[in-house]
């Protein structure tokens, strides 16, 4: 027999969805803030040669900065005001996280609810002030030494830099405002936005190519059948629990006694989900960006970042798995899945794991499951990273394909559908409520017999 709950996730369709005025909202809300984010891709930062950069951005199509443009929506190739894209607030986020981790006064301030939260957030922004200042400063003296500007000087680098940290600061409101007021995560909706809008053109050339005759035919059938098979098995892994049963005593209540109960605490094979690979893109871009855009006039310190740090290298690809597999621990252990906490709320509860004493072996135990879960995540992560990385470089792919972005479209979907079927969910049951109260309201509402 189905439950309540069964039954009304089986009955949701459009037409729950047009009853549901509040959702509906906060979808359209949603929508109107990614368009205004789509609209500012467009617009130019001052002083720059619009030629010259798209011809340098058509040779670089293929290599980093197909990739740096795919993250910030096409921005970076037409050097728009969000160039810098939302990188540099998650870069600052993952500062300020692993600082929290390390420093007793920042832990201390993240034990105090709400108002640690937002200390914690507004030291956050200030991070990306600067981080951003620090990244558009070097892009912008990367730009001026690759002759992409028509008046090189300091006025062309103070616009460029107050115009991209304005752009990423915004892009950081945007994304608050979708979290709060809209529907699904908005820093993660505005790097889906940025590679959704890029796919159909980078298809459009890739086949393109292969009607040339500058990719084979095998080829393009192997690349389209990969990222099928990709998207699959992100489906079947993001999905992917283990459960933990949890076995609850009887209890008394007044003089009524409850039998003891029994359920499950759901781990995910990947509790993380696509943040591990966003941190580890986002530390990748900043050395890569400078190296690529200073072009035949870098140093002799860029040069080695781009040779032995380049799409496909080794190092770069050792950096990379390393990256995710040490930011899906931290991430799980300190925000995703917080093992103390858990242990707690149980033995509030009144639950507990058989054959394990409630408290401190409960957190210890959780430990140990989440550790081992976490080698088939973390390795499930760094495979679906790596593998089209590796297959690009050794088949030379005319367009930027990586697994991070197939990734990050797979998950923030499947996200976002969670939360609108919650959000549907809750309509249907608060129209219940409504429901059982008019009845309430009308029973109520008869008129008693007169006293004689």
């Amino acid at each position: 027999m189905a439950s309540a709950a069964e039954q009304m996730a089986a009955n949701l369709s459009w037409e729950a969805l047009g009853k549901a005025t509040e959702l509906r909202q906060r979808i359209y809300f949603t929508i109107g803030l990614l368009i205004i984010y789509r609209l500012g891709t467009y617009i130019p930062v001052p002083g720059i040669d619009a030629t010259a950069l798209r011809e340098f951005m058509d040779k670089a199509g293929s290599g980093i900065g197909g990739m740096l443009s795919m993250f910030t929506g096409g921005a970076l190739g037409r050097m728009g005001i969000f160039a810098l894209g939302i990188m540099p607030y998650i870069s600052a986020s993952i500062i300020v996280q692993l600082l929290t981790a390390l420093v007793p006064s920042l832990e201390q301030m993240k034990k105090e609810g709400e108002q640690g939260r937002k200390k914690i957030n507004q030291i956050t922004r200030y991070a990306t002030v600067g981080l951003a200042t620090f990244q558009a400063w070097g892009l912008a003296v990367s730009l001026e030494k690759g002759d992409l500007a028509h008046t090189p000087g300091f006025f062309f680098l103070a616009s460029v830099v107050v115009t991209l940290v304005g752009g990423t600061m915004f892009l950081m409101w945007l994304g608050e405002q979708i979290t709060s007021r809209g529907i699904g995560n908005g820093v993660s909706l505005i790097i889906f936005v940025g590679i959704v809008a890029n796919i159909p053109a980078a298809l459009a050339r890739f086949l393109e190519q292969g009607r040339t005759g500058a990719v084979s035919p095998p080829v393009i059938l192997g690349v389209m059948v990969m990222v099928l098979v990709v998207i699959a098995f992100v489906v079947f892994m993001e999905r992917a629990l283990r459960k933990i049963h949890i076995q609850y005593p009887r209890r008394q209540v007044g003089m009524k006694i409850y039998d003891g109960g029994s359920s499950h605490l759901p781990i995910k094979v990947n509790p993380a989900g696509v943040i591990p690979a966003i941190f580890a893109s986002s530390l990748l871009l900043l050395p890569t960006t400078i190296s690529t855009f200073s072009g035949s006039q870098t140093g002799p310190i860029m040069s080695t970042i781009l040779a032995y740090f380049g799409p496909g290298q080794p190092l770069y690809l050792a950096f990379f798995t390393a990256m995710i597999v040490f930011f899906a621990y931290f991430y799980t252990a300190n925000v995703a899945f917080k093992s103390d906490e858990v242990a707690d709320n149980l033995k509030n509860q009144g639950g507990f794991i058989p054959g394990i004493r409630p408290g401190k072996k409960t957190e210890e135990y959780l430990d140990y499951v989440v550790a081992r879960v976490l080698v088939i995540g973390s390795a499930y992560l760094a495979a679906v990273c790596l593998l089209p990385e590796i297959l690009r470089s050794q088949l030379s792919i005319p367009f930027y394909f990586g697994g991070t972005s197939v990734l990050i479209v797979v998950s923030v979907t499947m996200d976002t559908i969670n939360q609108v079927q919650s959000h549907l969910l809750a309509h249907q049951y608060e129209g219940l409520i409504e429901r059982s109260q008019l009845r309430g309201k009308k029973k109520s509402g008869r008129k008693a017999p007169a006293r004689r």
